[in-house]
């Protein structure tokens, strides 16, 4: 099976057909999904979703864009005590967003760092959204990581390489979205060339981003499989064996989840 490893079943768009979005997916073999929390004020929503389905867990957090107006909400120790629940395996989305500026950028470093912290702490592996702030990101996960270790990923990789390195030198994981299919993407699929199996997740971050062929249309995890496919061309293994470790790599990730019970 394959895993959506960043989806938002809680955006209109999706959950209004929820259960018709989850049997698609379970007819393109998409065992499993990831559904994102981005604003603590619409945490309780998402996390129902995931409480109605066996093979869907979810995270908390806050995205870059909601930094400002959420900020003054968001405490380690909020992100701990809501982390707790059995459902939730990951922290974030969280990072660094310099391309639209949402919120003012001291105040996304500062909640950047209050969910590294909550990662840390939790042991559950932070979720990293970064565009326009490759610097900056590698910064903060660095200066971060050497007060003691945490795990993660940079889910929608669109970003430079030395994103991608430097946080694989950390043990991240690299999330590839259906960007990577586009036509334009070409510097993006150069570096999905040079990126290790044994670190890769892929993800459609629904309902946007859809890949070919379904682009333009509202996207949905079972369209995943479009983006393993092309993923798997570009690093040159069959789409099984792609399928397979990506799979493994996610629940190596979110260890909390049993894997026999997803």
């Amino acid at each position: 099976m394959l895993v959506d490893s960043h989806c938002h079943l809680n955006f209109e768009q999706l959950s209004s057909q929820l259960d018709d979005v989850v049997r698609r997916a379970t007819l393109a073999d998409v065992g499993h999904m990831l559904t994102i929390g981005t604003k603590l004020r619409e945490f309780d929503t998402v996390l129902k979703i995931a409480e109605q389905y066996d093979n869907i867990h979810c995270s908390v957090g806050i995205h870059p864009h909601e930094a400002e107006e959420e900020g003054p909400d968001v405490t380690v120790e909020k992100l701990l005590e809501l982390a707790k629940h059995p459902k939730v395996v990951g922290i974030g989305e969280t990072g660094l967003d310099y391309f639209y500026e949402h919120s003012p950028r001291d105040i996304q470093k500062q909640s950047f760092r209050i969910h590294i912290e909550a990662a840390r702490k939790s042991g559950l592996p932070l979720i990293v959204h970064t565009r326009n702030a490759d610097e900056d990101t590698i910064q903060i996960l660095q200066e971060e990581y050497v007060k003691g270790p945490f795990t993660g990923v940079i889910h929608c990789f669109s970003s430079g390489w030395d994103v991608a390195e430097k946080s694989m030198e950390i043990g991240f994981y690299i999330s590839i979205s259906g960007i990577v299919t586009f036509k334009a993407a070409t510097e993006l699929q150069d570096h999905v060339r040079k990126l290790p199996i044994e670190r890769l997740l892929v993800e459609t971050d629904s309902p946007y981003l859809a890949p070919v062929p379904n682009r333009g249309k509202t996207n949905e995890p079972s369209f995943v499989r479009h983006t393993a496919q092309k993923v798997a061309e570009l690093i040159e293994v069959s789409e099984d064996r792609l399928e397979a470790t990506t799979t493994d790599n996610f629940f190596k990730l979110f260890s909390k989840i049993e894997r026999n019970a997803a």
